[in-house]
């Protein structure tokens, strides 16, 4: 891949940067304040964590109101709580630092869009200001992953244009995501998904790891200059 004319990366974290949370065991506790709570199976079946919750606490609000705000508090903070607890045990891959200061001394501009909370990757990346643009975390924005505004607000926030980023992420979601808008994609290995369902979902290259960026723009660098 030819990675002359990239002027921004847009990076998922989790899995990406970093170790990747215990999603299914998240998921699993959410569903199961969701179940004693008294909503049905089917009002959250086959939803994103986040998406049980909102498609929940819409149902208390039409059938048992009285539940709904105490429900959706505490369900957001069973999710709050679970990623500040894996944050403080987990810090970015070694090599995450090395790539994003190449990446800043290409004056290529870097973001995170994630689905996780600002304080947990705060917590495990604490000088992450200092190697990244921009971050669009979980409550940074009003629009989220899958939704592809949350990846038009990091382009519009770097100042570039689709066709002139990457996309990098370890799932499907982002390489569905970055290829409906336009960006070549880049998967990576160091989350739960395969070669082949990131080449399904729109993976234009996939990688074992996200250090295999640094010689691909390195070689890029060179051949510019």
């Amino acid at each position: 891949m030819n990675l002359a004319g990239i002027r921004g990366v847009i990076f998922d974290f989790d899995g990406t940067l970093a170790p990747n949370l215990d999603l299914p065991l998240m998921r699993q506790q959410v569903v199961a304040l969701t179940q004693a709570t008294g909503v049905p199976a089917a009002v959250f079946a086959d939803r994103y964590i986040i998406e049980i919750i909102d498609a929940a606490t819409r149902w208390l609000q039409q059938n048992n109101k009285r539940h709904s705000d105490d429900y959706h508090q505490r369900a957001h903070a069973l999710i709050t709580n679970f990623e500040l607890d894996a944050a403080s045990r987990i810090e970015p891959f070694p090599e995450v630092r090395g790539l994003l200061s190449l990446l800043q001394a290409n004056d290529v501009r870097t973001a995170v869009v994630t689905r996780n909370c600002e304080q947990a990757v705060r917590n495990t990346f604490p000088d992450i200001d200092q190697h990244l643009d921009l971050l669009l975390a979980r409550d940074n924005v009003v629009h989220y992953k899958p939704d592809p505004r949350h990846l038009v607000q990091a382009l519009q926030g770097l100042g570039t244009a689709a066709d002139e980023s990457l996309m990098v992420g370890d799932g499907s979601m982002d390489m569905q995501l970055g290829a409906t808008l336009g960006l070549t994609c880049v998967g990576v290995l160091t989350g739960s998904s395969s070669t082949e369902a990131l080449q399904q979902a729109g993976a234009h290259l996939v990688l074992e790891h996200v250090r295999e960026l640094g010689p691909l723009f390195s070689a890029a660098i060179r051949q510019a200059g």
